[in-house]
């Protein structure tokens, strides 16, 4: 049998694009979209003046917890009808990180590859209209454009990733690679300034400037409703002990302290700095990193950590070790295949949801990818073992 198809570009693009379509329209007729009611809420609430974290039971459960300048990213969907903005809006988030792995540093084939193993836990997001497909697409377009010398716009994509749901700052990362410090600065004040000051012109700076405040107050709170052991959130290394120790008074820094270190060793190795495969490992770190230390993760967040491990996988030297292929397809059953019907609801309901051990693979991998990047042989290009 010929599975050529399965290495043909526009059919694999073909294929997220199409699920990303079928999967809103399906959410939309059985009438599963409260994210997406939330998010052209947070449009027409700025432009009525009205609080954009507060509650609205009569239009949707939960609160939003994205920034002002979010009323102007989603503007362009909120005045549709929802059974046109909704399916415009899923398709987008498929195109945009489709267009951001495509500019991954590595061959065509690679490329394919990671679009196959990140196809599942895409499906996962977007179901439920999330907006962090497209995070992941800039976390990793920050990357891209840091290395090929577009400083203007990687500071454009780190600021507003940042100014939407604070995960984009995670883009500085990257600061190091950047041959021109000084024009990067600058460009991220200048975008800062913009995204900071742009949804007044639909509203008014002192609503706005509230808030940012109002924003902020919500966000600690959020992460305090985050730490219960019954939450739906907090799929992360913090959430795990927490859960399997029952103790939901475990401080955050325990773990964000030690995670910081580990995660800055590799940064050490500064001649490593000009090679692309040592790059490329501490960009995948950073996408793993942001989701397994946040305890805001809930199970679709998981597609900017899977991403993670795909460039991870990928990059791996040939043949691949048993370690890599456990490592590997540990995390696609658990991480990835976990919330669907392919684990058994026992397994799911009983112990992975409970003890948020959707995180343990991505952990265990992030983990790899430091030990990886310390022992980076520059001279093979490859992990001395």
């Amino acid at each position: 049998m010929n599975f050529s198809f399965l290495k043909n570009r526009k059919i694999i693009i073909g294929l997220w694009l199409v699920v990303a379509l079928v999967a809103a329209i399906k959410q939309f007729v059985i009438g599963k979209y409260n994210n997406y009611l939330i998010f052209k809420h947070v449009f027409f609430h700025t432009i009525e003046k009205k609080s954009l974290y507060g509650l609205y039971p009569e239009l949707y459960f939960d609160r939003n917890h994205y920034g002002p300048i979010f009323s102007l990213f989603i503007a362009p969907f909120a005045v549709l009808p929802d059974s046109i903005g909704m399916p415009l809006w899923a398709v987008f988030n498929a195109a945009v990180l489709v267009y951001a792995i495509t500019k991954i540093p590595v061959d065509a084939q690679k490329v394919n590859l990671i679009l196959w193993i990140c196809f599942h836990e895409f499906l996962t997001a977007i179901l439920g209209f999330q907006f962090n497909p497209i995070m992941t697409a800039i976390i990793i377009l920050s990357y891209v454009y840091i290395t090929e010398e577009k400083d203007i716009w990687a500071a454009f994509c780190i600021a507003l990733g940042t100014f939407i749901k604070l995960y984009g700052v995670v883009g500085l990362a990257f600061f190091f690679f950047s041959k021109n410090k000084p024009k990067f600065i600058l460009s991220l004040l200048l975008w800062s300034l913009v995204f900071f000051g742009l949804p007044m012109l639909i509203s008014s700076p002192e609503f706005i400037l509230n808030s940012y405040k109002e924003w902020m107050l919500r966000l600690v709170e959020k992460n305090n409703e985050n730490a219960g052991l019954d939450s739906m959130q907090d799929i992360s290394v913090m959430g795990m002990f927490r859960r399997i120790f029952h103790a939901p008074e475990l401080s955050n820094l325990l773990f964000l302290i030690p995670g910081l270190a580990l995660f800055g060793l590799p940064y050490l190795r500064l001649k490593l700095y000009s090679n692309e495969k040592f790059r490329l490992l501490l960009l995948a770190s950073v996408l793993i990193f942001t989701v397994i230390f946040s305890s805001g993760s809930e199970s679709p967040t998981y597609i900017i950590a899977f991403v993670g491990v795909a460039i991870w996988f990928v990059l791996q030297e040939k043949p691949i070790s048993k370690t890599t292929w456990f490592l590997f397809i540990f995390a696609m059953i658990l991480t990835s295949f976990s919330p669907s019907d392919i684990v058994p609801r026992f397994l799911r309901e009983t112990y992975i949801r409970p003890y948020a051990l959707k995180a343990l693979p991505c952990v265990l991998i992030w983990g790899r990818i430091i030990y990886e990047m310390l022992f980076f042989n520059s001279n093979q290009n490859k992990i001395e073992i």
